[in-house]
Formats: structure tokens, C-alpha cells, sequence
């Protein structure tokens, strides 16, 4: 297995009475994230931290259950569900119990019903908050901003997921990286999974392909964060990125590249729409579903009223934030459509100067 490499985030304003987060990160399963956390718990607690453990996924791993043997762990809550009993990390037992540093593992978890909060990530924030120390670890494939990106590479929709905002407000990122080929070794091995699942996962997820493709997004995504936190006043620090979508199905795509680009030029990001005018109970969600999306990568979400028109609106808006990039999708409206009321694109493009506007394809 490779060193880890660690990435330290500059973090001049952080109130010194609130928790650190060092987040280890990897391609996928089985790279050994929850291992290297453990590892770090236990030289903490040897060093004579007050460490514990909070929550720990082994999945039945060996390697992962002889590196967590011994270390302090601390009783989770329990759920009653019907005839079901469900085990959730306790966060107000934790607070008050308060330890200098708890281990958190996989970040993007879904809480089941009746916890605090329904994301283990919101979980951690509470921890930080009051001023506790956290360990947590993720696969890279678990980030809002990738989610379109690694279904089209991989095949695979992941459901779980974490905003950008989180890995951005680490303190430390540890990427834990290792060949493919080798990750293909430990599947083989029965090191990560059970031996009746090996040869359905090397044929689907953990093909080499797919695997390439993640550690690729890991470590790009882990440098991208990195640079974002250069010093304000750098070039391109004052970007404002519109985003400009309808009720569709690419509506998501859309937010989460153009996020991506927000990012990369340490601008902020906006997403608008111009409310039709009779909005379908299945546009509302959709709607819905692109604010959750747009407020997880950091960017403010927009309803705009179409009075004036909606090219007139979109312009109206950029204007008023003084925009610098546009992003629109390419149209899904019939050639008639556009003869009786315009081309929204053209007339965006007519009615703006200094911007740049991006047409991204449907396909």
C-alpha cells in the first residue's frame, strides 16, 4: 500500500474553539482510509489524547477489525424501528462526554429515521462545532459535484452523497492512494469483500477501467480543492457563474458541471429559473431537487417571474449580479416554438456584453 500524501488547508480564520476535520479520502472501497484513520486514533491516543472511536463500518474486514482491536469505543444510540433494532452514532452523548478527538467513519451515511440529523456529515459539523476534534473518511465517488461524472464513467448512480462545501472546510485532506491493479489484488484476496461477491465486483464496479478513471477524479479533485485555497485577490477571485436551467431531467447535470467550474475559478456560482407558468407537481420536485443540489455546492438558488419575458429575465438577473460567466443548456424547444417566441440563447447573447455564455450540449 502507497504513503498516504497529506494536504494541510491553510485556515486563517477558523475560531480556535472549533473542531478540527482531517478527512481521509480514496478512489473506492478497500484502499485502506478507515485503516490509515484507526492507525492515526490509536497514535493519538498513545501520544495521550482523550481519543475515541464514534462510529466504525469494518464491513468484516480482518485488517480493519485487528487495527481497531483495543481502541475505546463509544456506545451508539440505538433506534427502535418495528421488530428492528438500528445503531446510529449518538452526536448529543458525544458532546457531552466531549472527547479531544472521535473517528467518524464514512462520511456520506444516511442516518436512519428518529437521529438528529439525517446526514453523518451533519453529524460531524455538530461534533466540530462544539469544539470536538473529528477523523472521517470517504470514497471520492461519494461527492455531490462528481455524482453525473462518475455515473457516466462507471456506470454506477451513487445515492449517498456529500456536499462540496465539507471537503472545502477541512482542515486535512489524506488521500489514500493505491494502483488499481493492486486494489484489484486485495479484492481478489477476500480483503474487502465476502468470496461469493469478488468475482461480481471485479466484473462491474471494480473493473480496471472504472478504477483508473476514480483515482484520476481523486487525485485531480483533492489538488482542485487545494488551489481553491489560494490567497484572496488572486486572478479570477471575483467570478460570478449563472446558470441557467428549466425543469428537465439535464437540469442536475448542468449544476453539478457548471459547480465545477465555479470552483475552478474561485467564483460563486448561481443557479436561476424562469417559473412557467403552470408548473407540473413532477417540475415543483425537480425544482426542488436543483435547489438541494445548487445549496450543496455553495451557490444560491433562483426563481425568477417571467413578467418581462424569460430572456429578459435571465438578463435582467445577470446584470444585477454582475455576472461573468453563463452557462445555458442547448434548448429542448421545437424550431416552431422559437419562431413564436424567440431564441432565448440569441437573445442572451445579443442583450449581454463582457460575459462569456456556455452552451452545453444535451447529449
Amino acid at each position: 500500500m502507497s504513503e498516504p500524501v497529506r494536504l494541510t488547508l491553510p485556515r486563517s480564520s477558523v475560531r480556535p474553539q472549533r473542531g478540527t476535520h482531517r478527512i481521509f479520502i480514496g478512489m473506492a472501497a478497500g484502499v485502506g482510509k478507515t485503516y490509515r484513520a484507526l492507525n492515526e486514533l490509536r497514535d493519538r491516543l498513545e501520544r495521550g489524547e482523550d481519543a475515541l472511536i464514534g462510529v466504525l463500518e469494518t464491513h468484516g474486514r480482518p485488517e480493519t477489525e485487528q487495527a481497531a482491536r483495543g481502541l475505546p469505543v463509544f456506545p451508539p444510540r440505538e433506534l427502535r424501528r418495528g421488530s428492528v433494532t438500528l445503531s446510529e452514532l449518538d452526536v448529543d452523548g458525544l458532546i457531552q462526554r466531549h472527547p479531544s478527538t472521535v473517528l467518524i467513519d464514512e462520511l456520506a451515511h444516511t442516518n436512519a429515521p428518529g437521529s438528529r440529523f439525517e446526514k453523518r456529515w451533519q453529524d460531524v459539523e455538530a461534533l466540530r462545532g462544539a469544539g470536538i476534534d473529528v477523523l472521517s473518511t470517504m470514497n471520492v465517488q461519494h461527492l455531490e459535484s462528481l455524482n453525473n461524472t462518475v455515473a457516466r464513467l462507471t456506470g454506477v448512480r451513487v445515492r449517498e452523497r456529500v456536499p462540496d462545501f465539507v471537503l472545502q472546510n477541512a482542515d486535512e485532506l489524506i488521500l489514500i492512494d493505491l494502483p488499481p491493479e493492486d486494489l484489484r489484488e486485495r479484492l481478489r484476496a477476500g480483503k474487502i469483500y465476502a468470496p461469493d461477491k469478488v468475482d461480481q465486483a471485479l466484473g462491474n464496479f471494480f473493473t480496471l477501467p472504472n478504477l483508473t478513471a476514480l483515482r484520476e477524479i481523486a487525485l485531480r479533485r483533492v489538488a482542485q480543492v487545494v488551489e481553491l485555497e489560494v490567497p484572496d485577490g488572486q486572478p479570477a477571485a471575483h467570478e460570478v457563474v449563472v446558470v441557467a436551467m428549466s425543469a428537465e431531467d439535464t437540469a442536475a447535470r448542468l449544476i453539478r458541471r457548471r459547480g465545477l467550474l465555479a470552483e475552478r475559478l474561485r467564483g460563486q456560482q448561481h443557479v436561476v429559473t424562469v417559473r412557467p407558468q403552470r408548473l407540473s407537481p413532477q417540475a415543483s420536485r425537480m425544482l426542488d431537487t436543483c435547489r438541494e443540489i445548487t445549496e450543496a455546492l455553495g451557490g444560491k438558488f433562483s426563481i425568477l417571474g417571467q413578467e418581462t419575458g424569460v430572456g429578459a429575465a435571465l438578463v435582467a438577473y445577470v446584470n444585477r449580479v454582475h455576472a461573468t460567466q453563463i452557462v445555458m443548456g442547448e434548448t429542448s424547444r421545437s424550431r416552431w416554438a422559437e419562431f413564436l417566441s424567440g431564441d432565448i440563447i440569441k437573445y442572451v447573447l445579443r442583450e449581454t456584453q463582457g460575459v462569456d455564455v456556455h452552451i452545453i450540449s444535451r447529449d
